[in-house]
This record gives structure tokens, C-alpha cells and sequence, in this order.
């Protein structure tokens, strides 16, 4: 069963295989294609591992790209990872991978690291790095909200998001005031929730109503 997608996204697998089973690292600039390999292979079948380099130097920018077999395997790795690898689904192809490094840093003085930790300090680049420059992912959980402009019917939302395996509970409600729709959904894993998240966020239902989800804190250590 597979989510539909716009006539513009093209095929299913195109888009999965762009949004879903490529992840974007941040790795100590001494890592070679097989150290990366290495660290990642433990979350599933690896098809290729790349190393973002200098244009000039060819000395490596501390950043990589680990694409997977399955979009399961990514979300695994995303989620189990050491934090210090700041691990994100990477831009598809078609965003040039300078405007996406870019993106990727000037996101770091949004919010402060999670945990108190800083992972390769022997490592000076790494030190300077989290100290100054600390990008942050959003906080993952296994609970989102959606939203909507148009009120949920409870059956239909909840047999959307039953799609992708491990809800738990649905739970919509509705505001009297601008009767727009509202909804809590739980998974049983935080994997299960990045999925639904990355493929439902903008989903159209009805057509023509975007969906917004967003993680929500569910109130589990965040460092797990």
C-alpha cells in the first residue's frame, strides 16, 4: 500500500527513494567513505556512502551522505544514531548540495543542544563546532499533531495515518470557533511517527487541504 503523491512529485519510488532513504551526517573530517560505512551498516543495507569535500583542497567538509535500501533503514538510523552525527533526511538531489549545507548550519543558532555532551572533542573542529555553531534537529517523538483548516472526520484520519504500521491512538478535536480541524496521533515507535511525518506533512485531504504535522513532546527523555 503506498501513499499517493502528486502528478508533479512523479513516480512513488522517485520521491521515496529522494525524500526517504538518504540521510545527511556530520562526521569528523578524519572519516574516509569506509568509516562512514562502517558506523551506518548496523542500521540496515547500505547502497552508497559519500563524503561532502573542498572543490579546492579536497579535504573533507566534515559532512556525508549515507543512502539506504529501505526508507525504514534510514528512520532507523536517524533515530537510534549516536547524536553527535546530527543525522536529518537529506534535500533530494535537485537542491544543490552547497544551498543545503548551507541550510544545514544556519539552522545551528535556532535552538541549544540537546543533552550536555560534546561528542569528538579530541577533534578540534568538532569542539568548535558544537560550541558555536550547534545545529539542532527538531525534536523527534512518536506523537504528532495535525492540523487543518477543515474539520477531520475521526474514521478518515484515522485510516490515513493507519497506513503507516504501529498507530496507536488517533484522537481529533475540533475548534467551535474557527472549525478547523485538530489532531493527536501516536505511534508505537518514534521511526513509525518520522515516516507518517515525512510523508503526510502537506499531504492534500480533502484535495486541496494541506495537512501540517508536526512532532509533539510526548514526554519521553529526548536523548533516547
Amino acid at each position: 500500500v503506498f501513499i499517493a503523491q502528486s502528478r508533479a512529485s512523479g513516480s512513488h519510488r522517485d520521491v521515496e527513494d529522494e525524500e526517504l532513504t538518504r540521510i545527511f551526517v556530520m562526521i569528523p573530517k578524519s572519516y574516509t567513505e569506509e568509516d562512514l560505512r562502517e558506523k551506518f551498516k548496523m542500521y540496515g543495507d547500505i547502497e552508497y556512502c559519500s563524503i561532502i569535500k573542498n572543490k579546492t583542497t579536497g579535504e573533507s567538509k566534515g559532512l556525508g551522505y549515507v543512502r539506504y535500501l529501505k526508507p525504514s533503514q534510514a528512520a532507523r538510523a536517524i533515530e537510534e544514531c549516536d547524536r553527535s552525527y546530527r543525522a536529518i533526511l537529506a534535500e533530494p538531489k535537485n537542491k544543490s548540495s552547497e544551498s543545503f549545507e548551507h541550510d544545514y548550519y544556519s539552522n545551528s543558532t535556532r535552538q541549544e543542544p540537546r543533552g550536555n555532551t560534546l561528542p569528538f572533542c579530541g577533534q578540534p573542529e568538532f569542539c568548535g563546532f558544537e560550541k558555536n555553531e550547534s545545529r539542532i534537529q527538531e525534536s523527534v517523538s512518536k506523537r504528532l499533531s495535525v492540523v487543518s483548516r477543515l474539520p477531520f472526520i475521526q474514521e478518515q484520519l484515522f485510516a490515513l495515518f493507519d497506513i503507516v504500521p504501529g498507530l496507536e491512538y488517533c484522537d481529533v478535536q475540533r475548534d467551535p470557533h474557527t472549525n478547523s480541524g485538530y489532531a493527536v496521533i501516536q505511534y508505537s515507535t518514534a521511526a513509525s511517527a518520522i515516516y507518517a511525518k515525512y510523508k503526510l506533512h502537506g499531504f492534500e485531504y480533502p484535495p486541496g487541504n494541506r495537512l501540517t504535522v508536526i512532532f509533539l513532546e510526548d514526554g519521553s527523555d529526548s536523548s533516547e
